[in-house]
């Protein structure tokens, strides 16, 4: 794989580079936003690793902006802010997956390998235009959702997990399974990023709406199907 490293810890750059290299990929380093993200616009990148906290423009800032000029590059924050808050303002600015410091070599590849395999899978699927559930639909094609005919706008993040409970629907899903296919990674069971993004879900979906679609199976996960009951 040919990789961007957008890092300015000399240990850090040192350590991705005899390890990844050894591994037969080729690494282009930037030690600051600004050189990165000319990087990211010139040339093309199996993945780009990207640190937050990097002089001239933060990585929260490169990210948006390599995801406003449409680069579908994959993204993997490298970080050592580690709360839910960061993971959440990470993925919301168009990252594919987030890993703290400090890091294991061996976890590193296996997520680079991870997000490889899913680009590859998703250029070889041919989409599904539309999915539906009472009268909330999804285009997958267009990347648009309306409810009722009335528009609803997503970020990416709440994008892949509505649509991976659409195509899903009726069945209880649980924390890991919904991390692992929405974001591919593995979180610590301990984090509450999907309780959040479920709840920003169920304000733009539900909130306005007698019918709620999405729910709380408690002990177990969440569940997409239509019912008159209050969600919780």
């Amino acid at each position: 794989m040919k990789l961007l490293l957008i890092e300015d810890e000399p240990s850090v750059i040192s350590l991705i580079q005899r390890s990844l290299s050894a591994s037969g990929h080729e690494i282009a380093v930037a030690m600051d936003g600004q050189s990165g993200l000319q990087m990211a616009l010139q040339h093309e990148f199996d993945i780009i690793i990207l640190d937050l906290m990097i002089p001239v423009i933060n990585g929260m800032e490169v990210c948006r902006k390599v995801r406003s000029a449409e680069i579908a590059t994959p993204i993997l924050m490298l970080t050592a802010l580690g709360t839910t808050e960061n993971i959440v303002s990470g993925l919301d600015a168009g990252a594919d997956d987030y890993m703290t410091k400090p890091f294991k070599l061996a976890e590193l590849e296996a997520r680079l390998r991870t997000l490889t395999r899913r680009g590859k899978e998703a250029e070889k699927e041919k989409p599904v235009s539309g999915l539906k559930i009472g009268d909330l639909v999804m285009d997958t094609v267009t990347k648009t959702v309306s409810r009722d005919g009335q528009p609803i706008d997503l970020t990416a993040t709440e994008f892949r997990l509505l649509e991976f409970l659409l195509m899903n629907q009726n069945k209880v899903l649980n924390r890991m399974e919904i991390l692992e296919n929405v974001w591919d990674i593995n979180f610590n069971l301990g984090t509450n990023v999907v309780d959040v993004y479920i709840n920003y879900l169920r304000k733009k979906i539900d909130k306005k709406h007698k019918v709620k679609l999405i729910h709380t199976v408690f002990g177990m996960g969440y569940v997409l199907r239509q019912t008159y009951e209050d969600s919780k």
